[in-house]
């Protein structure tokens, strides 16, 4: 794993990746997504995304596809229901979700740095890189789905082509821009912090829970003094945490803290 220097480590987006690294991943996870819908068939289950068939699986990627290109390009598509019911209804479904593949890597390609266009997580970064980032992790982690649907279980990370430097990114994306979001806040019973530390890298993330007040996430070095003060740590290799964390760990979580944090907490499909 390469290292994080200090500014980096406070500058809001992408963490040890820049914009070809994820549209390099975004393409892989594309592929990747499409082999194994084909090996599955569109009407196997998805294990991972309990009540979902391939099909379900493709169509929403697809529509997710297409829905990004359009803030890409310049022209924001609002009906997305009819986008996942057009790839449904496709006589050559995989086909289809090749074209909206491809079609959002040329959009990346196309965009300028100084697009101005909707963004929607906490600290995100300018829309150009904030799509393809978005788009990387959303297709890598159905990819994972669509393996799992090949295997008729949940994938294990050595199972998977992930690399270990988008992992990193998308474990620093969930914890930074997604679960802030809510108003809300959560915690499991009583204020806490959680020290998320993925293994061989110099980067790790302290996560404050506290009901009735936001989620607050900081990125701080795995042996700091804040670190050493959080009241749980999950730990383990980069792209092990990633699936877990994204709920797509091929175990179920072996500590009372994870249990709550996959049921309150992460973000599903």
């Amino acid at each position: 794993m390469r290292s994080i220097d200090d500014d980096r480590l406070v500058a809001p987006g992408p963490l040890g990746v820049g914009l070809e690294e994820l549209g390099e991943a975004l393409g892989a996870a594309s592929t990747v997504l499409r082999a194994n819908a084909m090996a599955a068939g569109l009407d196997a289950p998805v294990p991972t995304c309990p009540g979902w068939t391939v099909l379900d699986l493709v169509a929403h990627q697809g529509m997710v596809h297409r829905w990004a290109a359009s803030h890409l390009s310049g022209a924001p598509i609002e009906d997305t229901a009819s986008l996942e019911q057009q790839g449904r209804g496709a006589p050559d479904v995989l086909g289809w979700f090749d074209e909206g593949a491809t079609a959002l890597l040329q959009a990346v390609v196309d965009a300028p740095d100084d697009l101005e266009a909707f963004v929607f997580l906490k600290d995100a970064p300018a829309a150009r890189l904030f799509w393809t980032r978005r788009q990387c992790h959303e297709t890598t982690i159905h990819a994972v789905d669509g393996l799992s649907a090949r295997l008729g279980r949940a994938a294990g990370a050595d199972e998977t082509w992930i690399r270990p430097e988008i992992a990193v990114d998308g474990i620093d994306e969930l914890l930074v821009g997604f679960i802030t979001r809510s108003r809300r806040g959560a915690s499991p019973g009583e204020d806490t912090t959680v020290l998320v530390r993925p293994d061989d890298v110099d980067v790790a993330w302290l996560v404050e829970l506290a009901t009735g007040r936001p989620i607050v996430t900081r990125r701080v070095r795995p042996e700091s003094p804040e670190a050493a003060g959080a009241h749980h740590t999950l730990t383990g290799g980069p792209v092990d945490l990633y699936l877990r964390l994204w709920s797509r760990s091929a175990s179920d979580p072996a500590e009372d803290l994870e249990r709550w944090w996959r049921d309150a907490i992460s973000v599903t499909w």
